[in-house]
């Protein structure tokens, strides 16, 4: 799993974003709340103690998730990460 969340971490980072992610609190915050939620496609949005918003877009699926793309808007600044690319 170390592996998935500093992938997590070096995506987030190559967009340009400044500040320093956690990906084992982003991987949980996501695990968190799909945990009911039927198969489908989700927006989910999240924002942190510094008033960034990050805007999930989450696939879930009977065993799985796919974290597709992730939007920061920080300040005026905004950030764009495929997963899938």
């Amino acid at each position: 799993m170390e592996e998935f969340y500093t992938a997590i971490e070096d995506k987030i980072k190559e967009s340009g974003y400044p500040k320093k992610v956690d990906g084992c609190s982003i991987y949980t915050e996501i695990s968190d709340f799909i945990e009911d939620k039927e198969n489908g496609s989700y927006i989910y949005l999240s924002k942190n103690h510094e008033d960034d918003v990050f805007e999930y877009q989450i696939d879930v699926m009977t065993d799985d998730f796919n974290l597709a793309t992730l939007s920061i808007t920080s300040n005026d600044q905004n950030y764009f990460i495929n997963f899938d690319a």
